[in-house]
């Protein structure tokens, strides 16, 4: 018997559900044993997914203040893009009430997780039990269990506080922050950074839903020091009040900036040109195809991955498929390099 590739996904918001729709495809289910003479073996894998706790807009904001509990936007997002059964559970987790007061706006998953949270006396259990309902095929983890409130130092010299004030600034941001600045990670995604084969961040908003995750007191050094191979999942697009004009190497300095450099080994870029009907769409919010500037990326030390990631859909929007077929050539490359780094560590020294 061999282990499934374990793959920790870092990140939050709508961007992380392609990858983790086309990852779970490959979690086999509970119990079921995986023979060596089984052609889809190297294809199994074990999913862990680290999200960001800053989201103080819209629902997540409101049951937040109200509660004084972490956001359970993005988390539940993460839960239903990682069910086994997209339909009616599915659904219901996503439905959003269009009126009634005190109701209308919140989806019925956070309010299911805010009832789960008070019911058990915590976030991350309350997640763990709230994803065996919708047989989630994963582990998901909040970043930190603490109350934080994200900080950015834009290049105007302002400071603005709040992941939706941040979303909505005009001025280029510098550099971001948590308050409180000393949080901890949970004991779990510790360990499962510790484990695993591919840690991959993205694709998501760079500033609100990969760094904030880096910022957490501890996940850096851990990811520096696993023997897992780490790739970003660069985005399609800029994203309007946060990385207009980006390139790729912009968005992996930004990485090296807020965690430590040489975080990363690889980037994952799209090599499909976006249409010009999509391009026009997409001009018209200000939002352009993110550059590969890959000399760039090459001076910063990270080996470029040159895939068609592109949906075919009206959005732009990365291929579940695509992406994770590019997540298990990852997987396997890094489970091969752990698997070297064994043997050395065992060959008797001279």
């Amino acid at each position: 018997m061999r282990e499934p590739l374990r793959v920790v996904v870092i990140g939050g918001g709508t961007g992380l559900s392609s990858l983790l729709n086309g990852l779970k495809r490959y979690v086999h289910p509970p119990g079921k044993s995986i023979s060596l003479n089984d052609p889809l073996e190297d294809d199994s894998v074990d999913i862990t997914v680290v999200v960001t706790v800053t989201d103080d807009g819209g629902s997540s904001g409101r049951l937040r203040r109200e509660f004084e509990m972490l956001p359970p936007g993005d988390i539940r997002n993460c839960m239903v893009a990682l069910s086994e059964d997209e339909g009616l559970m599915s659904r219901l987790f996503q439905y959003r009430f269009a009126a009634g007061r005190g109701l209308k706006g919140h989806s019925f998953g956070n309010l299911f997780l805010t009832a789960m949270t008070h019911l058990t006396g915590d976030f991350a259990r309350a997640v763990r039990l709230s994803s065996e309902v919708l047989a989630s095929r994963g582990r998901i983890f909040p970043s930190t269990d603490a109350n934080v409130v994200l900080e950015a130092h834009l290049e105007d010299g302002s400071v603005v506080a709040g992941e939706t004030n941040i979303s909505k600034s005009r001025s280029r941001i510098v550099s971001l922050s948590l308050r409180p600045r000393r949080c901890r990670p949970l004991q779990e995604t510790l360990e499962a950074i510790a484990r695993a084969d591919l840690i991959t961040m993205g694709p998501g908003s760079l500033f609100t839903s990969i760094i904030p995750n880096l910022l957490v007191e501890g996940i850096p050094q851990a990811i520096a020091s696993s023997p897992a191979l780490k790739a970003c999942f660069v985005n399609l697009m800029w994203q309007p009040g946060e990385t207009m004009r980006f390139t790729a190497a912009d968005h992996v300095e930004a990485i090296y900036r807020h965690g430590l450099p040489g975080l990363l080994d690889c980037v994952v870029v799209n090599t499909q040109p976006v249409g010009d009907t999509l391009r026009r769409r997409y001009a018209a919010q200000r939002a352009r195809p993110v550059e590969n500037d890959i000399p760039r990326l090459a001076s910063l030390g990270v080996a470029v991955i040159g895939r068609d990631l592109l949906a075919r859909t009206k959005r732009v929007r990365h291929d579940p498929e695509a992406s994770a077929a590019v997540a298990l050539e990852l997987a396997r490359a890094g489970r091969r390099q752990k698997m070297r780094l064994a043997r050395r560590r065992r060959e008797p020294k001279h």
